[in-house]
């Protein structure tokens, strides 16, 4: 008897707790569908993260950021991942939109494990592939540096061959590129590969003045969602650093992961861990004059073309607590 009264307890709190999933909102995130985002996205689906602060999280898996961008703008979906400072620009431009973070995980410039390159200056005339693009941030902060520590001008200097993520990883581990810089959990398996990081993008800013705890990648959501319901953008945020502080210290959930994280070796899948939990950021508010550093540094280096009108960090940039 006792039995049947805990069974028939436990099937009530769950219809209760889908009936209270079912009645929240709606918050529909687009994103890449084989992003690392999603690990955390499944936590906190999976734990119920997201009707335990009053939402209900609906993951729209997209081919590519341009695509996500697309369904974000057009009210096809609530939130997206990109950085502040595209979040920046589309603000100068007098679009509102709000950013909050999500990682601070950056690369690096990787050569091969039998490279005799020490520093930058070793690469001269070498061949670099590049992920992102001539505006890629990490790029440009390596080219500042250079200028800064060896008087080298890495882009006139080197050979740049820019392709999407998977094609620099190939290219990188058969050799075909002398170095490599590509997104951070690329770069965690270069590692684990047997590559090893000639310099790290985060000493690299802090050299230049930057605060290397300032995140980069965020979840971007509308001003007006914000301004009309305010509980569903904090509980975004409250849910996204619930599953942080879980996958920062629960080795059981990473081994639940594992499955979606595309880790072929064990080696692999120790390096990504430990990658996402190094770029976790701290909690709190954003540090709004370091990414003001930033931004200046970036609008010196990209210029219009990567931060249109935004010449300085426009006002409400960042969610801040109790925003």
């Amino acid at each position: 008897m006792t039995f049947f009264k805990t069974l028939s307890g436990a099937v009530a709190a769950a219809l209760l707790t889908t009936a209270a999933w079912a009645e929240a909102p709606a918050l529909r995130a687009a994103v890449l569908k084989f992003g690392t985002v999603n690990w955390e996205l499944n936590t906190i689906k999976h734990h119920g993260m997201d009707a335990a602060n009053g939402f209900n999280l609906q993951v729209q898996g997209m081919a590519g950021s341009s695509a996500a961008k697309i369904a974000f703008q057009g009210g096809e979906a609530d939130v997206i991942v990109s950085d502040w400072l595209w979040v920046a620009r589309q603000r100068a431009a007098g679009k509102d939109y709000v950013f909050i973070p999500y990682s601070k995980a950056v690369g690096g410039l990787m050569v091969g494990k039998d490279s005799k390159a020490q520093n930058l200056t070793d690469l001269k005339g070498a061949k670099i592939g590049i992920a992102g693009g001539p505006l890629d941030k990490s790029w440009l902060i390596l080219q500042a540096y250079a200028e800064k520590n060896y008087g080298m001008d890495l882009a006139k200097e080197t050979e740049q061959v820019f392709g999407a993520p998977p094609l620099i990883f190939k290219s990188a581990l058969s050799g075909e590129s002398t170095g490599a810089i590509n997104f951070w959990h690329f770069m965690a398996k270069m590692e684990a590969s047997g590559m090893r990081k000639l310099i790290d993008v985060s000493d690299a800013a802090s050299d230049l003045g930057l605060d290397p705890n300032t995140p980069l990648l965020g979840y971007v959501v509308k001003g007006d969602l914000l301004r009309e319901n305010p509980e569903l953008v904090n509980g975004l945020a409250a849910a996204s650093r619930a599953a942080k502080d879980m996958l920062a210290t629960d080795s059981a959930e990473w081994d639940r992961l594992r499955p979606s994280m595309n880790a072929k070796t064990d080696a692999q899948f120790d390096a990504l861990k430990a990658g996402f939990r190094a770029g976790i950021p701290d909690a709190g508010p954003v540090d709004e004059d370091a990414a003001a550093r930033m931004l200046s540094l970036m609008v010196e280096l990209g210029g219009e073309d990567l931060l249109g009108k935004a010449t300085k960090l426009p006002d409400g940039t960042f969610l801040q607590s109790g925003s």
